[in-house]
């Protein structure tokens, strides 16, 4: 458990229940699913919304609006310095960031296997708490269901999102053109790896943890410095940097051009990837975000993110360009060169 999970945890003792794991009678709708959802959620994020304990919130919402919507279905659900409640959180929370949104309201919505511990239940809710906190976010409204053993895996998360768009916020593919700059904002491959390695009961010296984290704050401060000349915000989830890469030489039919000696990866993640036969542009993140930007403040911006936090390995990667349309090409440590193609099927099952 990450130290400022444990301190929330600290913070927010587990209350004393007369039921230590979830039973089919949590998902009826009756005394038991109360006993749950007022014990746990309807205290833990205690809010003006939430209290009115309607079917829906009413918000009061102004000028252009950023609305997202994701599932997560993470194995393990335990993972390196994290769990699928702060990634379920933090994984909408940077869906509307790339919008140039700044979140304000997450629905939350949990399908619970019968026979999940109240202790783990406890931990996830601790950690959605947590990452709500720091994000700046409410949850306003939710729904919990309960499914057969067997018919689950433990715990699934839904979260909506809504956010106020940055007013210096021009994000949009069509606004990317050739000669823009495309930057990494720290280390790529962390989340896939950290996951793989519990799988796989692989451990290091120094332990892979996943990146996940908020990024909204970070992307705020670039927006504020840097306006429309952020041309495009994209989040490398599922399927990594490679994919991202691919969707925008698709959808704007230009070509794309990076380095291999640029892209920023921990040794402890190179050692992984070789070990599984990864390779780590394909390999989901959930930490970090990749800015397409003019030329004339890519410099500035990642000088700006290496400054920061999460950014301390920020970096240049590649550029936009008008040839090779549609196509990602990478320039290899060696000076060779070779087609990036989309990912074709699923590289890591159930990474977020």
């Amino acid at each position: 458990m990450s130290e400022k999970n444990l301190k929330m945890k600290l913070q927010c003792p587990m209350p004393e229940l007369d039921f230590d794991i979830i039973t089919l009678g949590h998902g009826s709708g009756g005394l038991l699913t109360n006993k749950l959802l007022d014990s746990g959620v309807f205290h833990l994020f205690d809010n003006e919304h939430l209290r009115q304990r309607h079917d829906g919130a009413v918000l009061q919402l102004k000028g252009k609006t950023a609305f997202t919507t994701d599932s997560f279905v993470i194995s393990p659900i335990f993972f390196p310095d994290s769990n699928i409640g702060e990634l379920a959180v933090n994984g909408t929370v940077n869906d509307l960031a790339m919008c140039g949104a700044i979140p304000k309201y997450l629905s939350l919505s949990f399908i619970l296997e019968e026979g999940l511990k109240m202790t783990e239940f406890w931990d996830i809710l601790v950690a959605i708490k947590s990452a709500a906190e720091q994000a700046g976010v409410q949850i306003v409204t939710g729904d919990t269901k309960v499914v057969e053993k067997g018919k689950g895996d433990k715990i699934f998360i839904n979260t909506s999102g809504v956010g106020q768009i940055h007013a210096r916020a021009q994000i949009s593919t069509q606004n990317v053109k050739p000669g823009d700059k495309i930057i990494v904002s720290d280390s790529i491959a962390t989340h896939g790896v950290a996951i793989m390695s519990v799988r796989e009961g692989l451990e290091f010296e120094t332990a892979v943890k996943s990146d996940t984290r908020g990024l909204n704050y970070i992307v705020a401060e670039l927006l504020d410095e840097f306006g429309e000349d952020i041309h495009l915000l994209k989040d490398p989830t599922r399927g990594g940097v490679a994919t991202v890469l691919n969707e925008i030489a698709r959808d704007r039919n230009l070509g794309v051009e990076i380095l291999q000696k640029k892209l920023p990866l921990q040794n402890e993640v190179s050692a992984l990837c070789e070990i599984l036969g990864l390779d780590p542009l394909y390999v989901a993140n959930e930490g970090i975000f990749i800015a397409v930007v003019t030329d004339k403040i890519s410099e500035e911006v990642v000088k700006k993110l290496q400054s920061m936090e999460f950014g301390k390995h920020a970096a240049i990667i590649g550029e936009v360009t008008e040839t090779h349309p549609k196509q990602v090409v990478l320039t290899s440590s060696i000076g060779g060169k070779r087609i990036v193609n989309m990912l074709v099927g699923e590289q890591l099952p159930r990474i977020c």
